[in-house]
């Protein structure tokens, strides 16, 4: 966790909105074909008819079509909705839905964004159908924090057998789990990166917007394993989730 004062609920929310909102601002949508989520993903919706995903931002891994979208972000919402989308302006720890609504739920990168993490995974449970597929992302190890995670509106990283009492507290029972997530392992890179988003952000997020669709094309294909994967020197967990 940051040494610096942690922010309220309603000052991380807006920290969130601002940064996101600029970045997808200049941004294109990317198809969820594209990423390497995409044969996990395509497994786990064959036959779900109600599908969420929250805070996709203009990277969703769910189809646009016949799913429903939930962000904070403005920039998002309307490109997402002109790409043909169901998607509706809102916060994880309120979703505008009733209980068991959905087959399949997608919130990844989100519950490390928000005060209240807790209320987060009750409310992505509650939404969700017993038996329903819940996919999740989260970073690890609250000793590898870097100003990155400040930059970017994290609140905290997780001790995995934390992360993992979480989820069963909340009916969530893991299945399968991969390494994710594309943070620079160089600390000099990162290094560099921080400066250009700090002190030249809007030629950070013109650059950023147009070589990740160089990254998503050398993305590995994801390694799934059962159960937990090795969390030593891992920077961020896929999880795949089922609803007890």
């Amino acid at each position: 966790m940051s040494a610096s004062p942690l922010p309220t609920e309603h000052e991380l929310i807006e920290r969130n909105r601002r940064f996101y909102d600029g970045l997808w601002r200049g941004a294109q949508l990317t198809e969820p074909q594209r990423f390497n989520t995409w044969p996990l993903v395509a497994r786990l919706i064959a036959g779900a008819t109600q599908r969420l995903e929250v805070a996709p931002g203009l990277r969703p891994r769910f189809p646009l079509k016949g799913t429903h979208f939930v962000d904070i972000s403005a920039p998002a919402l309307q490109r997402l909705q002109a790409g043909g989308a169901n998607a509706l302006q809102g916060h994880v720890t309120a979703l505008p839905f009733p209980d068991a609504t959905f087959d399949a739920v997608c919130a990844l990168d989100i519950i490390e964004h928000v005060v209240d993490d807790e209320g987060a995974l009750a409310e992505l449970s509650r939404v969700a159908k017993s038996g329903a597929a819940v996919l999740l992302s989260a970073p690890l190890h609250p000793a590898s924090w870097t100003a990155f995670d400040d930059f970017v509106g994290h609140y905290r990283r997780y001790e995995p057998e934390h992360l993992l009492a979480k989820l069963r507290a909340h009916g969530l029972t893991l299945e399968h789990s991969a390494i994710y997530g594309m943070q620079p392992k160089s600390s000099r890179l990162l290094d560099v990166g921080m400066w250009f988003l700090t002190h030249r952000r809007r030629q950070a997020m013109w650059w950023y917007n147009r070589t990740l669709p160089l990254f998503v094309r050398f993305q590995k294909p994801l390694a799934l394993v059962p159960g937990m994967v090795g969390t030593a020197q891992v920077d961020e967990v896929l999880l795949i989730c089922r609803r007890d």
